[in-house]
């Protein structure tokens, strides 16, 4: 499938964020990015809301929109709801996973493998946001799953990012065959904490995404 061209240019204003391109406080102008990106203003007005949504960028009326980087401290909060959030989710979907959703994970599981194998971090990415999607639709609560999409859109950059940390795309697959054994024996206390840990931000991971904070907000 053929990817959107906001959200190709929204991934490649993550990295000039990250890389020190646009610093914190940096105007993104829409006219500027779209001579740069040698589009129309529409997709590179999708892919500020993006930015938006994510967190990475703030629209201040009448001013526009201007590079925002969390602090140490709020992005840790965030990972931290983030991963409690998908432990109630892999333990809800213990007893209530259908077979058919059991099937749909391991095959994003086996997509998952085929990007490891590629060494492709952005398609491991996708196949990633499929597997996670999966696991919160299985949690069969609505509102628990809204909640987990906005906030796994708020955090897509940072969980992007850190899928580049040499070898931490075979660990975090690692990490998914450990949520999915323990789904597919219906142990929900197995899986919550599965999950919990291959979401939390912890040693390397947050500190390789925190030097990636250029600069980042105190």
């Amino acid at each position: 499938m053929e990817r959107k061209r906001a959200d190709i240019i929204a991934e490649e204003l993550e990295g000039m964020i990250f890389d020190g391109t646009f610093e914190n406080g940096d105007r993104l102008d829409e006219v500027q990015l779209a001579e740069r990106f040698s589009v129309s203003r529409t997709p590179v007005r999708e892919a500020l809301q993006k930015l938006t949504q994510s967190g990475l960028a703030e629209q201040i009326p009448r001013r526009g929109v201007f590079v925002r980087q969390p602090g140490p401290l709020e992005l840790i909060e965030m990972f931290e709801v983030m991963a409690e959030l998908e432990a109630v989710c892999a333990r809800l979907a213990a007893t209530r996973i259908s077979d058919e959703a059991i099937a749909e994970l391991h095959a994003a599981n086996m997509r998952c493998n085929q990007a490891v194998e590629a060494q492709d971090a952005d398609r491991y990415y996708r196949e990633n946001e499929q597997f996670h999607g999966i696991l919160y639709k299985q949690s069969g609560n609505r509102f628990l799953e809204q909640e987990c999409l906005r906030l796994h859109r708020r955090l897509q950059p940072f969980r992007r990012l850190q899928l580049r940390l040499r070898g931490r795309m075979r660990q975090s697959m690692t990490e998914h065959e450990a949520v999915f054994k323990a789904l597919e024996a219906g142990d929900g206390e197995r899986a919550s904490a599965a999950i919990r840990d291959h979401v939390a931000v912890q040693g390397e991971k947050f500190h390789h995404l925190i030097a990636n904070l250029k600069p980042a907000v105190s």
